[in-house]
């Protein structure tokens, strides 16, 4: 652990950190509180001078919730915790009103910006915290938890992660910090070859609806180890961030196990997505070529099929099960994820490749063409031959999807210019 702050004699404003959710399952709960005790266990000189602040956007459609799941935090945790914003529809139509009477923006500016999807509730978490004066945001998400899995021989090992301090150590360097994941990270499950579908197949399908973030060499040790991506051991025992290279002018990053350097409001981005569909870190990732970004030592553990909230309580299993293709749950999860890929991947090429754009598309075309029946044939669906469908229509709207993604950085850049004078 190493200081992140002078001693309090010297009289210096605390630095406040925000933690962000975006979230629709009152299980958020749990997971804040486990990342705040670790917070408070851990020993970090100077952390008397580190005020957090929580920030949670949450959608009470989601999963037929109420707005109490969020905002009755337990005194336990509160005691921790200096400041305290939830951000609902009443919230934002707020602050737009607020916006759009300072003449910042416009209405369809703040549609872009602040309307519907996860990019919108992204985006609030960053306007409340710049609003309010925070030096820092890590977003942490609700199915993510502060520890490691490792294999060791047949068995596993679990090691707790310091995530909030870690990042704040990492971000005073750089404009973004980035963690690692492990556990239930992909929802490509394990899948066995046969008949209906053999290896090249599959690599073709993935190939046509994937980013440069994932290539087939992971994908394949992912499917190895039954769907479970277990953490780097040589990674777990060193102490130093890797720079992230760019990659067809894109700095990929994802949404969580993610710290924002917010100290200039100039220097921080928006997020975007297409509408229905997702990306949104994707896209920022788009926006970094100037921006130092890190990627830090630490994991958090996916439970993407919720089904390990249990490790918050202590109990750690020995075994992670395989995702085995042999289930609905299983198979839904892969098919919208495959619908979310698909969905911004046009958008992606035309930001990041965009002279080979039609060449691209083209090859989209004819990969899904040949492998979607197979697809089908071998989860026993034919929704799959949807992924096309999707394709097509975001395809052919991929203009103005551009159009929304640049003037939605006109938009922000004008509130962080806003915001920048009023600080």
């Amino acid at each position: 652990d190493c200081e992140l702050m002078p001693s309090e004699e010297q009289s210096v404003p605390k630095i406040k950190v925000g933690i962000g959710f975006v979230t629709g399952r009152k299980s958020f709960q749990k997971v804040l509180k486990t990342h705040i005790f670790h917070w408070e266990e851990s020993e970090v000189p100077g952390k008397e001078n580190i005020s957090l602040c929580l920030l949670v956007a949450y959608d009470l459609k989601y999963s037929n919730t109420k707005s109490t799941d969020y905002t009755n935090v337990s005194k336990e945790v509160l005691t921790l915790i200096d400041e305290t914003y939830f951000i609902d529809g009443a919230a934002i139509r707020q602050e737009i009103s607020h916006l759009e009477t300072e003449g910042v923006i416009d209405e369809a500016q703040a549609k872009l910006l602040f309307g519907n999807g996860y990019a919108a509730r992204r985006n609030a978490l960053l306007y409340t915290a710049m609003k309010n004066n925070m030096d820092y945001l890590i977003f942490l998400d609700d199915d993510e938890y502060p520890m490691a899995v490792t294999k060791i021989r047949s068995a596993t090992a679990w090691s707790g992660q310091h995530i909030l301090s870690s990042h704040l150590y990492y971000i005073q360097d750089a404009d973004i910090t980035n963690g690692h994941h492990c556990g239930y990270v992909s929802p490509l499950p394990h899948v066995k070859f046969n008949d209906a579908m053999n290896e090249n197949d599959f690599h073709r399908f993935v190939e046509a609806i994937s980013n440069d973030a994932i290539n087939w060499d992971s994908v394949c040790s992912i499917m190895g180890n039954g769907g479970v991506s277990y953490a780097d051991i040589a990674m777990l025992a060193t102490d130093v961030a890797e720079v992230v290279d760019e990659v067809n002018h894109t700095k990929f990053i994802s949404g969580s196990n993610l710290c924002i350097n917010l100290s200039n409001p100039r220097r921080v981005n928006p997020f975007y997505n297409p509408p229905g569909a997702r990306g949104e870190d994707t896209f920022l990732s788009a926006c970094l070529s100037e921006r130092t970004v890190l990627r830090i030592p630490y994991y958090t553990f996916h439970d993407g099929f919720s089904a390990y909230s249990h490790l918050m309580d202590g109990v750690l299993p020995v075994k992670l099960d395989n995702v085995q293709a042999d289930s609905e749950k299983i198979t839904t999860r892969f098919y919208r994820a495959c619908i979310g890929w698909v969905r911004y991947k046009p958008l992606l090429l035309f930001i990041t490749q965009r002279e080979q754009y039609e060449l691209r598309i083209t090859e989209m075309r004819e990969n899904l063409s040949v492998t979607l029946p197979k697809i089908c044939a071998y989860f026993g669906s034919d929704s799959f031959m949807n992924i096309s469908k999707e394709f097509e229509r975001y395809h052919k709207n991929v203009t103005k999807h551009y159009n929304q993604f640049l003037e939605g950085q006109d938009a922000w850049g004008k509130i962080t210019e806003y915001l920048s004078k009023s600080r």
